[in-house]
């Protein structure tokens, strides 16, 4: 479902150097499979969870997601099948602060097909636990409901995989559990892949598949030696 060959990122300098961040010979994550990729902060992490969504462009190498090359597409291309295969769980959330729970989720579907299927919008945040809290702005809602509404509105469109972003960094250790088991079973019950990334073994211990990063991400190596 999801496969990275030869995949690189490079960064220019101001001083005219480069610098690789990403060097991923191979990565693949079949459909429903719920995999986490461990490792520390500034290691690349969230470089490569924006590539494989399309919001940045590989250096080089291989994106494949559902049989398309994501890397031959045009932004706008890329931007369409974020929209209709890809849900994104942020470590921020990026919730708009002038909508509504629901309206936010709502608004997460207008980037697919451009349907508004409100009972599905209220579905999800019925099963998040936030069925009565439709009509709250994100101001008026917990930090831990705030990553429940932003876990609704990735699911909306019925992705193929799931992108999530350290998404107990900035929660209570009270809810963490909540949120992980929520994402969990919601990709278990609509057979969406997931890929998650965390620094905590907490978190990791819980998935049957773990990628530590410095294995993975082969830049790093060079960093290390250099």
């Amino acid at each position: 479902m999801l496969e990275l060959t030869q995949l690189t990122k490079t960064f220019r300098l101001p001083d005219g150097g480069e610098l690789k961040v990403l060097d991923v010979a191979h990565f693949h994550l079949q459909a429903g499979e719920q995999t986490i990729l461990l490792g520390e902060s500034g290691g690349g992490k969230t470089t490569l969870l924006h590539c494989i969504a399309g919001i940045m462009q590989p250096t080089s190498g291989s994106i494949k997601l559902d049989n398309i090359e994501l890397t031959r597409l045009s932004e706008s291309g890329r931007d369409r099948v974020r929209a209709a295969k890809i849900g994104y769980v942020f470590q921020s959330f990026n919730l708009l602060p002038g909508f509504t729970a629901l309206e936010n989720v709502r608004l997460g579907m207008t980037f697919g097909d451009g349907k508004h299927d409100a009972t599905r919008a209220k579905s999800l945040l019925e099963r998040v636990g936030l069925g009565e809290r439709l009509g709250h702005k994100p101001a008026q809602l917990s930090v831990g409901q705030q990553q429940r509404v932003a876990v609704a509105r990735a699911l909306a469109n019925r992705p193929k995989l799931l992108l999530a972003d350290e998404p107990t960094a900035n929660i209570d250790p009270q809810n963490q559990q909540r949120i992980i088991d929520l994402i969990r079973l919601t990709c278990q019950e609509e057979n969406v892949a997931l890929l998650m990334v965390t620094h905590s073994m907490q978190v990791a211990d819980q998935f049957p598949r773990v990628e530590r990063l410095e294995t993975l991400n082969q830049a790093l190596a060079t960093t290390k030696d250099s």
